[in-house]
């Protein structure tokens, strides 16, 4: 098993990606912590995901924790390192999305947006370089998107937030790559998720005849990218964004 030993805090994890991921890096060895909150505030969903976790044989801690809220990522980092005795892995995957055109968005669809999507991620990049930095060790992943590598009409908020973790992944990478923390991004297209589920079959449709494979993605696909880039066989790789779209982007 790859991550055997490791700890690994994914937020956003009882749904879509983030919850693949979780099982994933379980499987491979690791003992997992997630977040979760906000609309999809489900705790039965976060005590199914630790219960597969655990028929995993692995450890795995859920935390209620509004990624957007500075004080409270510095807390939820801080448990999961006392319950579960460290960490060595981080996946800022947590997300949402309010669409709209920019001459029509309201001022709260963009903060929220940039607060969960953006600031969250720098919120737990915060929480958890110091300790990367001191333990000269840690593998960091950021979730962003297609759509803040090229921008999708109805989606300032969201594409903005996605091309602002980009620009995040490349310095947090040139930052903490001497303390030998690699940083990287993924950039996944049109995934299966409860986020893309409301979508409508126009949109859908469109997003389809975009992508060269002609499917649209599942969560594991990006899982197992995630988990590729925090184990030792990408242990020369920082700094990147890494599409996981199906050719959409193309």
């Amino acid at each position: 098993m790859e991550l055997e030993g490791r700890i690994a805090l994914v937020t956003g994890g009882s749904l879509g990606i983030g919850r693949a991921t979780v099982v994933a890096l379980a499987r491979e060895g690791a003992d997992v912590a997630f977040t979760y909150y906000g609309f999809r505030h489900r705790v039965d969903e976060a005590q199914e995901v630790v219960a597969d976790v655990q028929k995993l044989g692995r450890r795995c801690v859920a935390v209620e924790s509004d990624v957007s809220r500075f004080k409270e990522s510095q807390q939820a980092v801080q448990r999961v390192m006392s319950e579960l005795g460290g960490l060595h892995v981080l996946v800022n995957n947590a997300g949402i999305s309010r669409d709209g055109v920019v001459w029509k968005m309201a001022e709260d669809q963009w903060d929220n947006v940039i607060a969960v999507n953006l600031k969250g991620c720098f919120n737990y990049l915060r929480a958890v370089s110091p300790i990367f930095r001191e333990q000269k060790r840690g593998k960091i992943v950021n979730v962003s998107s297609i759509n803040g590598m090229r921008g999708k009409f109805g989606l300032a908020n969201y594409a903005a937030s996605k091309a602002g973790i980009i620009g995040l992944t490349k310095v947090v990478a040139k930052e903490l790559g001497k303390y030998g923390v690699n940083v990287n991004a993924v950039a996944p297209g049109l995934i299966e998720t409860d986020l893309t589920r409301d979508l409508s079959d126009d949109m859908k449709q469109q997003s389809l005849d975009e992508i060269v494979l002609g499917r649209f993605g599942k969560p594991e696909d990006v899982a197992n990218l995630i988990v590729f880039l925090v184990s030792e066989k990408a242990k020369h790789i920082t700094g990147e964004v890494i599409k996981v779209d199906g050719g959409q982007y193309i």
